[in-house]
């Protein structure tokens, strides 16, 4: 067994041939995390002392981060006794991840190639969640998914889940073209860490780019319901799409004052707003980085790039929290 030393000094002991992720939790530690298989980048840290072995390939770092000694948490058992120049995040250490049976509410079609799904949880055992948070779908055959939560916690237990097509894959074959109302599934969750934190800075901006505006919805939505929580901030919203029929959902949080920008890739000569990429959208609304904090779903082309491009204007790392949507058949 090793010692693992983490920034704020809590430690937990690592099992031999276990990602350093999975033993943190099993101890009731959470660690940033999304995806699980090395392609996000959220588990993301570098380690200040001690050794460690690769157990999956961490395949969102650049040769450059590991060199620099960056590793991916769910990648990575300890060797020796190891230190990491990361925290825990306290705030979900009581979210509790349960698997549970579901109904489908409704599917509604928001968009060409997307639809909106409504699931209906036990109401005496729903999820306990924080908006950012994701679920994962279990289908036929033990199929799994993970989705989002578009929503807020809500009172009558529902789930909303904005879900894109994707070509020959086995769920979307079930979402777009067999699924019923009542259907009965199942679904694990919360998972991830992708949350609102309490940020000291004065500008929160939300970048995403397709369905990846679905967890920034519902942080929307707790914010607005707890006014408290934003106290005067700027807050800003950019949202990517390749025209405007992609563009399925409009903020409307009138409490908020917020700046919306929607971003388009392949506008029409009609278009007059933003073109081009979200990052680049929120490097020309000149922000004081320093003082900003950014949540970015999305594509893992769009989060990698944002990273590296706000970094180098000036944002701080901490200051960067995402979730990458991964593919998956």
């Amino acid at each position: 067994m090793s010692i693992v030393t983490l920034s704020n000094q809590k430690t937990f002991t690592a099992e031999p041939g276990k990602s350093l992720l999975d033993c943190a939790k099993s101890q009731g530690l959470v660690l940033e995390y999304s995806c699980r298989t090395g392609r996000c980048g959220v588990c993301r840290a570098s380690v200040l002392s001690g050794e460690t072995e690769l157990i999956q390939p961490e395949l969102a770092l650049s040769e450059e981060e590991r060199l620099s000694g960056s590793i991916l948490t769910c990648c990575r058992a300890a060797l020796t006794d190891v230190e990491l120049d990361i925290e825990d995040l306290g705030l979900l250490s009581d979210v509790n991840i349960k698997t549970m049976p579901c109904r489908l509410d409704t599917v509604e079609r928001l968009a060409a190639d997307v639809v909106r799904v409504v699931l209906r949880t036990p109401p005496k055992s729903g999820l306990t969640y924080l908006a950012g948070q994701y679920i994962d779908v279990i289908g036929r055959s033990g199929v799994r998914r993970s989705y989002s939560i578009a929503n807020a916690m809500r009172e009558d237990a529902k789930l909303e889940l904005h879900i894109r097509h994707v070509p020959e894959g086995v769920m979307s074959q079930y979402w777009f073209t067999e699924a019923k109302e009542n259907d009965l599934l199942r679904l694990e969750g919360p998972l991830g860490t992708f949350c609102l934190r309490n940020a000291t800075t004065q500008n929160l901006v939300f970048m995403a780019t397709g369905t990846g505006v679905a967890p920034v919805k519902a942080m929307l939505e707790a914010l607005a319901a707890a006014p408290e929580s934003f106290d005067n901030k700027r807050i800003y919203v950019y949202w990517g799409a390749r025209t405007e029929a992609d563009l399925y959902w409009t903020p409307n949080f009138p409490s908020l004052g917020l700046t919306y920008r929607p971003v388009l890739s392949r506008a029409q000569a009609a278009w007059t707003g933003a073109m081009g990429y979200v990052q680049h959208a929120v490097l020309a609304e000149n922000l004081d980085l320093a003082d900003t904090s950014v949540y970015a779903c999305g594509s893992e082309a769009m989060i990698q790039t944002a990273r590296e491009l706000l970094a180098r204007a000036g944002l701080p790392p901490k200051h960067f929290h995402s979730d990458a949507f991964v593919s998956s058949n």
